[in-house]
Order: structure tokens, then C-alpha cells, then sequence
């Protein structure tokens, strides 16, 4: 009976001798990041991470540019999975100021870049410009860095000259649950694209340091403006709002001329800018994005 098994045992550690010299070892070094900001632009310099914090959730929340099927999942963005982390030897791990209390320990695996956006008190449109060039010259592609700016430029030009001379000011909102929003305005993404296409924000309140202000539903109905929602819609409140009076009293709900977007990354950087303002002028003009 041994000697039956013998020929096997050879076949089995032959296999195993093939599979090791023909399956490639995982590669190590390269850039991560925690951040999805810092994601969706390495991805648009054709420099995809090779590892991101939530890799599911950025495809609910950013959507696009959409991460490579390689890209690894390194668990939660405020507690990612250190072990794996390590095992991937990264040259760099990029971080946002979010995530900054999280540096003492990652240094440990790696030297640590944070990379800032959306600073109280600076031009927005200047930073997001600034964080796609020191992205370029992480990832050894600044020729890149400077396509996506002058691609990015021109193509909310392109679209700003689809609209009217005088458009109607807007109300960017996020439902958070029935009864409250975000309201952005200042300090935002959404702020710096509307500004590029010529369209007035008609919120003028208040901000926080990452562009919008959270406020009950009610705060609305006095705003004379067309209202923008940004999906998505947390679970049930679409049908809470379909019985909602407060809902239905919004001057845009009441004469239909509201419009909700799919979703889009409101703390982004250039990607997200460009998908906003293909979403919303698509919206505003009912052509084809």
C-alpha cells in the first residue's frame, strides 16, 4: 500500500514545484492609501494604489473613476488592517488629515505623506490643483498630473458654455435622514464647480471645513432656488419623503423642477469636480452626458 502512494506524493510535489516557479510572488512597494480622494486621482493618472481602505464603499460613494479589480482592501479607513498593510511593504502611504492620528502608527510600516485639501480660508480650485501635481510626482507621472489639470479645465469650460448666460441659482444638498441635509455651499467641491461653470450657489450660510452646513429640512423652503440632491438616498427615506409635507412644500418640489444626481464625492478632488459638473450640467440642459 506505501509504495501505491509513492507516485502520487511525487506528482503532488511536482505540482507544487510548478506552481511556485510559474505563479509570481506578491509584488511588494508602491503607494496605498486610506483616503479616497487620493484614490480616485491615482487612478486618473493611470497610477491606481495598490491597496485603498474600503473598497467597497468607494464605489457607492465615489463610483468613478472606478478602482482596478487588483486594487486591495485594507479594511476599515479608520481602522485599517495594519497586519496586511505590512505585508504589502509599501514605499509610501498617503494619508489625508482625517486619518492623521493614525500616522505614529503607520510610520511604522511605512514613511507617511499628508496630503491636505480643502484648507479653511484658500482658493479650493488652487489646492485641488496642487494635490494632482504632488500626486504626479509621488507616482512618477507629473506629465500625467498636468493632462488631468488641462483635460479637466477645458472640459468644464466645454460644459459651462451649455448653459444659459444667466442660469438659476442651485441648491446642492444630501439627505441624512427625512428631515435633515447637508447643504453645501463654501469650502466645497461643489462650490469650486459652480463657480467654474457661472452658476450661483444659493446657499450663502454658514460652512464647515469640509464645505457644507447640516440643517433641518425646513431651513429649505424660504430658499428660492432649484434644488440638486446628490444621492444617495439613505434606506426608506424616499418613501418617507413621498409622504412628507415639508418635502412637498419646497418651491422646486411643488413646481417639479428639482433634480437629484447620482452620487458624487463631495470631498474629491479633480475626478470628482469633473463628474459633478458632466452630472449637473447634464441635468440642467437634459442632454446626454
Amino acid at each position: 500500500m506505501p509504495s501505491r502512494l509513492r507516485p502520487s506524493r511525487r506528482l503532488t510535489g511536482l505540482l507544487y514545484w510548478l506552481w511556485l516557479v510559474t505563479v509570481p510572488a506578491a509584488a511588494e512597494g508602491g503607494l496605498v492609501t486610506l483616503d479616497w480622494t487620493l484614490a480616485e486621482t491615482l487612478v486618473a493618472l493611470d497610477a491606481p494604489p495598490r491597496a485603498v481602505a474600503q473598497v467597497d464603499d468607494y464605489h457607492t460613494w465615489v463610483q468613478a473613476p472606478p478602482l482596478p479589480d487588483t486594487v486591495i482592501d485594507l479594511g476599515l479607513r479608520s481602522q485599517p488592517n495594519l497586519e496586511r498593510l505590512a505585508s504589502l511593504a509599501p514605499d509610501r502611504i498617503l494619508i489625508s488629515p482625517m486619518f492623521a492620528n493614525l500616522a505614529p502608527r503607520l510610520q511604522r510600516i511605512a514613511p507617511v505623506d499628508l496630503l491636505t485639501l480643502y484648507t479653511p480660508g484658500r482658493d479650493n480650485w488652487q489646492e485641488m490643483l496642487e494635490l494632482t501635481r504632488r500626486l504626479g510626482e509621488l507616482a512618477n507621472r507629473p506629465e500625467a498630473a498636468e493632462r488631468l489639470i488641462a483635460d479637466t479645465e477645458a472640459r468644464l469650460e466645454t460644459l459651462r458654455q451649455r448653459l444659459p448666460a444667466t442660469p438659476s441659482p442651485l441648491l446642492v444638498v444630501q439627505f441624512m435622514d427625512a428631515r435633515h441635509v447637508r447643504v453645501f455651499g463654501g469650502n466645497g467641491l461643489f462650490q469650486a464647480v459652480l463657480e467654474r461653470l457661472g452658476v450661483e450657489n444659493a446657499w450663502q450660510g454658514n460652512t464647515n471645513a469640509w464645505g457644507f452646513s447640516l440643517v433641518p429640512l425646513e431651513r429649505l423652503v424660504s430658499i428660492d432656488a432649484r434644488l440638486v440632491v446628490v444621492e444617495p438616498f439613505p434606506i426608506g427615506v424616499e418613501e418617507q419623503l413621498a409622504d412628507s409635507g415639508l418635502w412637498q412644500y419646497q418651491p422646486s418640489v411643488r413646481d417639479g423642477s428639482w433634480v437629484a444626481l447620482p452620487p458624487v464625492w463631495s470631498f474629491g478632488a479633480l475626478p470628482s469636480a469633473q463628474r459633478f459638473a458632466e452630472l449637473i450640467v447634464t441635468a440642467l440642459t437634459g442632454g446626454a452626458a
